[in-house]
Parts: structure tokens; C-alpha cells; sequence
């Protein structure tokens, strides 16, 4: 006995031998991998959120490559955000958590509005510091428009790192087949308004059936927009939409208003704007561009176009000149007396520094880089050696560098005089050219523009240019004295709000457990069982409180504060509420009354689209289970397919539908085809019918309500003497009246949450013909950030929502007959 315990005792003393072996073996790996890490270099990934272009990126990985050899442990990562508005909301979120990008580079004409929000820090210091710095940032160097385009109440908050420029393009081979040529055969491109009209006359070619096959010029092709035609014909560059001190808005100002007039008419000469957007509804990008094919004899364009044509049809006899200008800028008359003949207008990107950035001495290292002339020409050196091993010619982009301009110019410039010519005139008209207002109410300026614009060439309920611009005015004059007007509202506590918001979860689940407890005494088998299914359900109802009920709280208290997520919420009563019933009624009220519409149509069609589909396939005959399936497909196809999809089979020239109606009833009855999403009259109707695309997910509902009627039913309709009709009507209507009512319901909720049919393939247009409320609330709370005003139309909504399911709710017992009900 005692050797056998003896034995036990070695046993176990080796076994611990043996484990404190592995143990020390363990321990010498990890030190050993830990003293690799360490004579490692460390290192620091620069992120940068830009937009890529796919043209460009052998010259922008060239420089990112060289910075990486000049900086030895740093890394560049590009990540694309998204170009214009670089993705506000991913920007928004990531300032937010404390995870910034180290840079943006951001759409030049956004950063005042994100600078007034704190988000950029200023970058006046580092250029003083690095003044003398062999890539120093100096303004002297840089086109005064991009300049200050970056610049927000005297501080820079941006580099800019590119342009574009508006000029007129113009197609020489047509000009001389119409005619527009002078006495010794030389081509004279149109200069003033008056002649640009006219030269678009002559050089327009309709086809027999009067529809367009050539357009001399339309005035919002390429890229120009009103803006452009405002500053031509406006005398002073710093009073054409905001006042100097950003404090008014003068949009409705008389010289936007004659330059809107302008564009009304050239539309009007032309059958009208939406004549004009069918014909553009055909028009292809890249080597099938309409200017490239002749569709299109002069634009309005940036200055990159010239790259187009230079790879997609080198051999377009191409003119370039500066835009055509009123007549009277022309002669210098009036107030034009002193003013440059030609103006122009440009925009571009800028380099910006999020707030919260840890790695702000390098990230400007890294900006004072990329806008350098040397590193510019490694990038034009590298996409020209790109672009000549694809067989692609090459022209540099425009620079907002002056310095790298005329670099690149002299080194990179292509042979072709017409390229070279048009490069010249792009960098000397940036001496005359205007920029977008820099102000936090930028987007909704813009956006006010654009439905302005399309309001006015519409001619929306009659609508005059003067009274479209004067609503745009008007909308943001309020935004501008709301936010000036602030600092009167009172702030809340944020700790507090959550602290309160954690309050109501927390008596919420106290409350469950009340209501649990009351339920009856309970064993204690029980008792442990009713507690393991808590703790496996735990993980649901956190995320259900956290993440469900909590953001719905916060929205209550949200709709009644001025609230922008980057700062402080600033309690304003009902306010928000007030103004969404008053100032924007009008919008809001056009939101309800296209759901109305879009309800009143789309329902019943729905539900009888998807009846029909189930009564055809409730047939007992072999393979039905194949046509169930297909019919059911397109209710799960995703809503961005679907709505290229649908955009393409609507296409007012060549898509599927109007080449079937053009087939059918424009020949036999000469019924016009309709112009769908590009008509305000069809917009609507367009979304109807996309809509009874996805009849196939109510069709297993009704499936299922057809197959439980019981048989028995029919049969004593039968010996009654009921036809298939009476059938129908006397006992298949009553018995699928739940599923009709839930339907009805469902589709009711359906319409007023309607969201990304609309944003995909209208965008709430033409002329707000499909604006809905829940497109209105995105654009107010992930546009232009105001989340408390979001949040009051988000409540607004539920209201009517639930009234309008409590009314059905009421009138359903008169018409639901359900089974299990007693007589």
C-alpha cells in the first residue's frame, strides 16, 4: 500500500515536471515573438477618404508610392467615400465615434458647411509655420476662386487640390454644315446669349415624327446650371446668392432671376424641358456621349471633357471657347462697364483635416505633398506612361495650383492645337472665375437652385421663374435665422438625456418583470426554467431596448431640440413640430398628397394584381410549383437592381414598355408614349407600376387564404344554383376579407414609409412630382443633418399612420368575416 502511494506521488511529480516544461516552453515563444514585434518598425497607416478615379490612379498611386519612400513606416490606404458630398453621412458618423479619417478630400463648395460645424480643423497655423518649407502651402500660388472656396469666417480649412472650368464646346463639322461659318469660311462660335439661341436653332435636326435626332444646345447639359448664367450676367461676384456678411439669402436677386428667364426660353424653343429630357433619357456616357456622336452640336462643360473626347474620339473637330455671355457684359454697357467680357465658374476638390485626426503633422505633410509641382509631375509622368501602354492618349487634369498648371502645360501638354488650344483658355479664363457661396446652408442653397430650375423650365402649376426663386429664397432665409438665432434656445444636458433615457429602460424592464411575476406562482423547476429562457432571450432584448426602444425615446425628446448629432441639443418646444404645419405645409402636404395618390391607385391594383396571380396559380396542374416560384422572384430582387432594371424599361426612347406602346397604340390610335420617371405626369404612375412588379409577395398570402376556404363552401354554392361569379363574389371575397384588410393595412403603411423607390430613381423629382414624407425626413436629418426636424416628421408620420390604422381598424368589423367568429 504505502509503495503504491509512493508511486502515486512520482506519478504526479512528473506530470507537473511535465506541464512546468510546457510551461517555460510557452513563455520562451511568446518572448521570443514579442522581441520580433518589437524590432519591428512600427507602422502608421495614413487613411485618406477621397474619391478614385479610375483614369487617374496610376498617377495617384505613383505619388502616394513616393510619399511612402520619403516617409519610411508609413503607409497610405485611399478609401472611396464617395465623390460630391463624400458620403456626409459615414463622415458624420465617423467624426462622431472618434474614429475621423486622418484626411478627406472633400467637395470644395461643402466645406464651409462642415467647418461650421466644427468638424475641420483650421489649417492657418501650419501654413504659417511651414511658409518657408520646400513644399510650402502658399496662397499667391493657388487661383483666387479655389482659394477662397476654402476659406470659412477667415480661417482656411481646406487645400484645394483641383478645379474645373465651364466652357463652351462646340462641334467645328457641324457648324460648317449649317452654315455658321463667315465670309472667308472661318468658324465664329456664339459669344453672347442671343446668339447662342440662334446657333442652337440652326444646328437642331428633328426626324419625321418631329422628335429630336440632333440638339443644337441644351442649357443644363454638361455642367453649368444656373449658377453659371447667373454669375454671366450678374456685375458683382460677392452678391449673386448670399449677402457678403452670409446672413441673407439673395437668390431671388434680379439678375438670377433674368438669367433663369434665359434658360426658360431656350427650353421653350425647343418643344419644352421634358421634350427635351426624353431626348436626353438616350444619351450614353464615355464613346457613346451624345457631343461625341453629334446628338448634341454645342455644351456647357468642365474642362475634363476635353479628356474625353481626347480618348473616346481624337478625331471630333472640337472647338473650345469661353461660354457665350449676355450681350450687354459683351459691349461692357451698364453695369457690365468694368466688368471682365467672359466669367466662368469652377469647383473642384480640397484637402481637409477631420477634428480628432491623431496624425495631423503628417497628414499635412502628406496635403503639402500632394499639391506640390513635383509631386504632380511623378503623377503625370506615370497615368502618361499608363495611358500610352493602353493606347490611350494623355491630358493633365486641371490643378487648382497655378504653378502646377503651367508645369504640367509645358511637359505634358498633347500635341493636337485643338487640345493644347482648349488647355490654354481653361487656365486663363480661371483668372475670371466665380465659386460657390461659402456658407453652412450650402447644400440646401444648392439643392433650392436645382428645384428652382426645374420648377421654373416645368412651368409647375404656372409657376414663374421669379416665384420659384423667391420659394428657394424664402427656405433658406428661414434655415439661415434659425441657426443665427440659436444660441437663444436653451441647452440640454446630453448626460442627463441619457441618463433619463436609460431611466425609461430600466422601469421598462421592471415593469416586465412585474407583469412576469404576476402572472402566478411558479415551482421552482419552473422558476430555474423561466430563468434560462430569460437568459438565452437576454441578447434580443438588450439589443431590442438598446438599440429599438432607446432610439425611439430619443427621437421624442429629439422632435422638440434643435439637435445636428455634432453638437449640443438646444431645446426648442414645438417648434419643429409648428414649422413642418406651417412654413413647409406646402411640401409637406405635396408628400402626403402624392402618397394619397400613389395609395389610392397603387393599393387596389396591388391587391387585385396579386389576387389575380393567386387565383390563376391555386390551379391544380402539373409544374405549378415552378410558376409560383417565378411569379414570387421579383418581390425579392433588391430595390437597387430593381430599379435600374425598371429605369431602363421605362426609358422614354429605347426602353421595353414604350417600345411596346410605340408598337401598339402610337401606331394603330397615335397615343404618345409617355415619358415615365422623366415626366411629372407619368412620374407617379411610373412608381405604380414598379410597384405591381412585386405583386408576387402578397400572392402567397392569398395563396394561402384561397387554399383554406373550405371546399364545402363551393359546394353548397353549387346546389344553390350559383354561377363561377356568384361563387367569387358570395364566398371567396368573404373569407379572404382578413387577408384583403390585411392587405389594405400593410399597403396603407407601406406608402407613407415609401423610400427607396424614390430616392433610387427620382430622387423625389421632376419638380417634387414624387416627393414623399420619409424622403423629406432623410433629406433633413442625413442632408442637412437636422436631426430634431427629422425627428418631429418621423413622429408626424407615425400619427397619421396610426390614425389611419386605428380608422380601418374601427370600420373592418362591417366588411372582415372571420372563420372562427360566432353568429
Amino acid at each position: 500500500m504505502r509503495k503504491t502511494h509512493i508511486g502515486v506521488l512520482h506519478l504526479r511529480q512528473r506530470k507537473l515536471h511535465s506541464l512546468l516544461i510546457i510551461a517555460v516552453i510557452i513563455l520562451a515563444v511568446f518572448a521570443l515573438v514579442g522581441c520580433q514585434k518589437k524590432s519591428k518598425p512600427k507602422v502608421i497607416r495614413l487613411m485618406v477618404w477621397t474619391y478614385i478615379r479610375p483614369e487617374a490612379q496610376a498617377g495617384d498611386d505613383a505619388m502616394d508610392k513616393e510619399f511612402e519612400r520619403r516617409h519610411p513606416g508609413v503607409k497610405i490606404r485611399r478609401l472611396a467615400m464617395g465623390a460630391g458630398q463624400m458620403s456626409p453621412q459615414k463622415l458624420m458618423t465617423a467624426i462622431v465615434g472618434k474614429v475621423p479619417p486622418d484626411i478627406v478630400n472633400q467637395d470644395r463648395f461643402t466645406i464651409g458647411d462642415w467647418a461650421s460645424r466644427g468638424t475641420f480643423i483650421p489649417l492657418n497655423k501650419l501654413i504659417e509655420r511651414d511658409k518657408n518649407d520646400k513644399f510650402a502651402i502658399r496662397k499667391e500660388d493657388y487661383y483666387s476662386a479655389c482659394w477662397n472656396e476654402a476659406i470659412y469666417k477667415g480661417k482656411v480649412y481646406g487645400v484645394p487640390n483641383s478645379t474645373d472650368v465651364r466652357l463652351l464646346m462646340y462641334n467645328k463639322e457641324l457648324f460648317r454644315e449649317a452654315g455658321l461659318v463667315d465670309a472667308n469660311g472661318e468658324i465664329k462660335p456664339p459669344r453672347t446669349w442671343d446668339e447662342l439661341l440662334d446657333y442652337a436653332k440652326k444646328l437642331t435636326k428633328y426626324k419625321k415624327d418631329g422628335s429630336f435626332e440632333r440638339i443644337g444646345f441644351i442649357p443644363n447639359f454638361g455642367n453649368c446650371w444656373l449658377y453659371l448664367y447667373a454669375w454671366q450676367n450678374n456685375s458683382s461676384p460677392l452678391d449673386e446668392f448670399m449677402s457678403p456678411d452670409g446672413r441673407r439669402c439673395t437668390l431671388n436677386n434680379p439678375h438670377a432671376i433674368e438669367a433663369l428667364e434665359y434658360m426658360v426660353k431656350v427650353y421653350d424653343s425647343f418643344k419644352g424641358v421634358e421634350e427635351i429630357s426624353q431626348f436626353q433619357s438616350t444619351f450614353q456616357p464615355n464613346e457613346l456621349d451624345p457631343f461625341l456622336t453629334g446628338k448634341v452640336a454645342m455644351k456647357i462643360d468642365v474642362d475634363a471633357a476635353m479628356v474625353n473626347c481626347a480618348r473616346f474620339n481624337p478625331d471630333l473637330d472640337l472647338g473650345v471657347a469661353p461660354a457665350p455671355v449676355p450681350r450687354e457684359r459683351l459691349l461692357h454697357k451698364g453695369r457690365f462697364k468694368n466688368e471682365d467680357t467672359f466669367v466662368t465658374w469652377s469647383g473642384g476638390f480640397s484637402y481637409a483635416i477631420p477634428r480628432g485626426t491623431r496624425t495631423v503633422d503628417l497628414s499635412w505633410e502628406y496635403i503639402k505633398w500632394m499639391c506640390s509641382v513635383e509631386a504632380n509631375e511623378i503623377m503625370a509622368k506615370a497615368q502618361k506612361e499608363y495611358n500610352e501602354n493602353n493606347d490611350r492618349p494623355y491630358l493633365p487634369y486641371m490643378h487648382a495650383n497655378r504653378k502646377v498648371n503651367e508645369d504640367l502645360y509645358a511637359k505634358f501638354a498633347p500635341k493636337q492645337k485643338k487640345f493644347r488650344d482648349g488647355m490654354r483658355i481653361a487656365m486663363e479664363m480661371m483668372n475670371n472665375s466665380r465659386f460657390r457661396p461659402v456658407t453652412f446652408v450650402g447644400q440646401m442653397l444648392w439643392d433650392e437652385h436645382v428645384l428652382a430650375f426645374d420648377k421654373a423650365t416645368r412651368h409647375v402649376g404656372g409657376i414663374t421663374p421669379k416665384q420659384a426663386m423667391d420659394e428657394g429664397t424664402y427656405k433658406v432665409q428661414k434655415e439661415l435665422n434659425k441657426v443665427y438665432n440659436r444660441n437663444k434656445n436653451p441647452l440640454i444636458n446630453m448626460t442627463l438625456l441619457f441618463g433619463v433615457l436609460g431611466l425609461i429602460l430600466l422601469a421598462m424592464v421592471f415593469i416586465l418583470v412585474i407583469k412576469a411575476r404576476q402572472s402566478g406562482p411558479v415551482g421552482k423547476l419552473m422558476r430555474g426554467e423561466a430563468l434560462a429562457g430569460y437568459l438565452f432571450a437576454s441578447p434580443w432584448i438588450i439589443g431590442f431596448l438598446v438599440f429599438t426602444i432607446g432610439p425611439i425615446v430619443a427621437s421624442i425628446i429629439f422632435s422638440f431640440c434643435d439637435y445636428d448629432v455634432l453638437h449640443q441639443a438646444r431645446w426648442v418646444g414645438l417648434q419643429n413640430y409648428r414649422e413642418w404645419l406651417t412654413d413647409d405645409w406646402a411640401r409637406l402636404s405635396k408628400s402626403f398628397v402624392n402618397v394619397a395618390f400613389l395609395s389610392a391607385i397603387g393599393i387596389p391594383l396591388g391587391i387585385l394584381t396579386g389576387l389575380s396571380i393567386a387565383m390563376l396559380l391555386n390551379a391544380k396542374i402539373k409544374g405549378m410549383s415552378w410558376y409560383r416560384t417565378v411569379y414570387y422572384l421579383p418581390s425579392i430582387v433588391p430595390a437597387v437592381a430593381a430599379a435600374f432594371l425598371w429605369m431602363w424599361i421605362m426609358n422614354p426612347k429605347f426602353g421595353l414598355l414604350n417600345g411596346a406602346w410605340n408598337a401598339t397604340l402610337t401606331t394603330w390610335f397615335g397615343l404618345k408614349a409617355p415619358g415615365w420617371f422623366a415626366s411629372e405626369l407619368w412620374a407617379k404612375p411610373a412608381l405604380i407600376v414598379w410597384g405591381l412588379w412585386g405583386a408576387g409577395g402578397g400572392m402567397i398570402l392569398w395563396l394561402a387564404g384561397l387554399q383554406g376556404i373550405p371546399q364545402q363552401l363551393y359546394e353548397a354554392a353549387e346546389i344553390d344554383g350559383a354561377n363561377k361569379w356568384q361563387k367569387f363574389r358570395a364566398v371567396t371575397l368573404p373569407m379572404l376579407s382578413p387577408y384583403m384588410f390585411f392587405n389594405l393595412i400593410m399597403g396603407t403603411i407601406g406608402a407613407l414609409q415609401m423610400f427607396d423607390q424614390v430616392y433610387l430613381a427620382t430622387g423625389g423629382g421632376p419638380a417634387d412630382a414624387t416627393i414623399v414624407p420619409v424622403l423629406l425626413l432623410f433629406n433633413n436629418g442625413f442632408t442637412y443633418f437636422k436631426m430634431g426636424y427629422a425627428s418631429a416628421l418621423a413622429w408626424i408620420i407615425f400619427a397619421i399612420i396610426l390614425t389611419l390604422a386605428l380608422i380601418q381598424i374601427k370600420i373592418a368589423p362591417r366588411w372582415v368575416h372571420y372563420e372562427s367568429e360566432k353568429k
